[in-house]
């Protein structure tokens, strides 16, 4: 319930979710929603953000799931229980459920995806510690742990652990990815138009509520003021990210409504940590000295996120605040002076375009900010996908300096904060571009996986978070409240903290 005030205060609600669903539904039509970046994949082993998440999350289900309140709770499976050992994790899956290619789901379903899931860009979700997965009966499946995990209930809440067809699996031609999923969820895979839309349709034989509309497109519109003219000429239903200033504008129009909701996403700028200068922590803390997070925070974001004082933002389990980089050039000039680091230096600096919150406009500020202390950033950007692919090049192939990223974290907990972006095995092709590795680091990170106990837990995250600040393998930047907008037309849809917007029950005027 804490939890719940945090988000509203935060966001300055009084309610959260669910806009405009007062009256009775209609069923039929079309909704459009406009979001900045076209997914990188849709196979849940190889996607990783959130624009591909929310399109998956419409077509193949998870076992259990996190509500717009973030609690946890059931979907695919209805209960579980764990053994008295805390070693294994029973699942009682939900009968009379089929894949839309009229595959039965059950445990052997789960086992299949499982299995594959092995091989995943997020297998550390759910291994090593899951050792050997069970077929209890048809619709009963356990998960046997060589000790106890303590996020693991959160984990399986993860879109990316999506359940699709077992056949649609064995099918799949050796080194192929899934490029249209099969899923059990309220909508079908329709159409995908890269670099264009994904078309989803209402799944008639849906096991739940079945979907009001026919059909939803999710367009990929990368520039925010694009965007905006689409929603203002009717043209789309939603968008993603209203540019903060633009906000009460909009706002103020006939027919448009402006949604805030809370966002578990940090945004930083990582160091190719392996290579120099970025070896050298002055190097490192010298930049996070040099710029001005709070003004960022309140003349770019017009105040709709706060800055960073740890790597997890403040709802997360294992969060623990630190004292933050201040704003401070002169002491930023002396770190690179001390480091030898010659008035002019030249990096680069990656960043994405329409994805992250005036994302693009955040890099211009950093690259002046820089500037300021003697260090010429130049700004690279490039289309979503190629920009993942980039950076998921191993250490001996990595050619950036710096890269702009953010990191939601879905599961509310500081185990799915932290690991993946600083435990050593997590290196690219993985979630740690950074290439940062710290060996107390990693036995911290290690032991907050295995340890039950909630307390002692988050004095191992905060031993770790303390380690991280001093290290600075960042430039810590800030976390985000979510600005989207739409059309009062439509109703029903959800914008929730994970940075989706579903359509699950939604519908038209």
């Amino acid at each position: 319930m804490r939890k719940r005030f945090w988000l509203l205060a935060l966001c300055g609600l009084v309610g959260l979710g669910v806009v405009g669903a007062a009256q009775a539904p209609k069923v039929g039509g079309e909704i459009i929603i406009a979001f900045g970046t076209d997914p990188e994949s849709l196979d849940p082993n190889k996607i990783t953000s959130a624009p591909a998440g929310m399109v998956l999350t419409h077509i193949a289900e998870t076992l259990l799931t996190m509500t717009e309140e973030l609690q946890v709770a059931p979907l695919l499976a209805e209960s579980w229980e764990f053994s008295a050992d805390s070693r294994s994790l029973t699942l009682y899956l939900r009968k009379g459920v089929k894949f839309h290619d009229g595959t039965p789901f059950n445990a052997e379903a789960v086992k299949v995806n499982l299995e594959r899931f092995r091989k995943a860009t997020f297998a550390f979700l759910l291994f090593p510690r899951v050792q050997t997965i069970d077929v209890v009966d048809e619709y009963t499946v356990r998960l046997n742990l060589d000790m106890p995990f303590a996020p693991i209930i959160a984990h399986l809440t993860h879109n990316f652990v999506a359940i699709v067809s077992p056949k649609q699996i064995a099918e799949l031609p050796e080194g192929q990815e899934i490029m249209a999923p099969v899923g059990t969820g309220p909508f079908k895979f329709d159409k995908w138009v890269r670099g264009e839309y994904v078309r989803i349709v209402r799944n008639d034989a849906y096991w739940g509520e079945k979907p009001y509309v026919d059909a939803v497109v999710f367009k990929v519109v990368p520039s925010d003021a694009t965007r905006l003219v689409l929603l203002e000429t009717g043209q789309v239903h939603a968008i993603m990210r209203v540019p903060p200033l633009d906000a009460p504008r909009v706002g103020a129009m006939p027919g448009l409504e402006v949604v805030k909701v809370p966002s578990v996403r940090t945004i930083y700028i990582g160091y190719n940590y392996q290579r120099a200068p970025w070896t050298d922590k002055r190097v490192r803390q010298a930049l996070n000295y040099a710029v001005d997070k709070e003004a960022i925070v309140k003349e770019i974001l017009g105040g709709a996120g706060g800055v960073s004082d740890a790597p997890i933002m403040p709802l997360i389990f294992g969060y623990s605040p630190q004292k933050p980089y201040e704003y401070d050039p002169e002491k930023a000039k002396k770190l690179l002076a001390e480091a030898g680091i010659p008035k002019g230096y030249k990096v680069t600096l990656y960043h994405p375009t329409g994805r992250y919150m005036m994302d693009a406009a955040i890099a211009e500020a950093v690259q002046a900010y820089l500037r300021e202390v003697g260090i010429e950033a130049e700004l690279i950007t490039m289309e979503w996908a190629a920009y993942l692919a980039f950076l998921r090049k191993p250490v001996h192939e990595a050619t950036f300096d710096m890269f702009m990223l953010g990191w939601g974290c879905v599961t509310l907990d500081a185990d799915y904060g932290l690991f993946p972006l600083f435990h050593t095995s997590e290196w690219s092709p993985k979630s740690n571009r950074s290439f940062y590795s710290n060996p107390v680091v990693d036995a911290l990170l290690e032991k907050g996986r295995v340890t039950p106990d909630p307390e002692a837990r988050k004095a191992i995250y905060a031993e770790a978070i303390k380690v991280l600040w001093e290290d600075a393998p960042w430039i810590f930047l800030h976390y985000e409240v979510q600005i989207n907008a739409q059309s009062t037309k439509v109703k029903g849809l959800i914008h929730h903290p994970r940075e989706y917007i579903l359509a699950h029950r939604a519908w038209l005027e």
